[in-house]
């Protein structure tokens, strides 16, 4: 094999190894930056827990959300989210947007993160007066279960300690 060849063949051979090589250390140095990294986000929220008197104010206004789903279950909805996001806000997460919150709530609110992207989808349906009144139901429980958890700082008996 001539010089020219061997050249011909070595040259593009080691560009493209210095390529992939360069490629995966670029990768592996922004993964850890991604804002919407679940290793990063993790343990970004600088959460706290509640004083009782604003858990208090917390669970009366939920009991309100509670009562005007008879008359206006997709009102009663759209302020469950907005009281959830609220709540998310005073315990330190970042609200920006939904899947962050998503993203925030999965280190600590893992089980309950399912039914609150239900919620979620319910309420945009009802929006649209898309939803039925058992979705709607089902949205105020799911709220509700995260509610809870948020309220009750990860206490097994739940606000109050009088259990779910």
């Amino acid at each position: 094999m001539s010089t020219g060849t061997i050249l011909a063949i070595a040259i593009p051979a080691a560009v493209l190894v210095v390529l992939i090589v360069s490629a995966f250390a670029l990768d592996r140095r922004h993964r850890p930056r991604e804002p919407s990294s679940p290793d990063k986000r993790h343990d970004s929220p600088d959460t706290h827990p509640l004083p009782d008197h604003v858990r208090d104010r917390y669970l009366r206004e939920w009991q309100g959300v509670q009562e005007q789903f008879v008359d206006r279950p997709e009102a009663a909805v759209h302020d469950a989210d907005r009281l959830v996001t609220v709540l998310m806000r005073e315990r330190g997460y970042p609200t920006e947007d939904f899947e962050q919150r998503t993203l925030d709530l999965s280190a600590e609110h893992g089980h309950a993160l399912e039914r609150y992207r239900e919620a979620h989808e319910i309420g945009l349906l009802a929006a649209t007066h898309r939803a039925t009144t058992e979705q709607l139901r089902g949205a105020m429980v799911h709220y509700r279960a995260l509610f809870d958890e948020l309220l009750s700082d990860g206490d097994q008996a739940g606000p109050g300690g009088t259990g779910r």
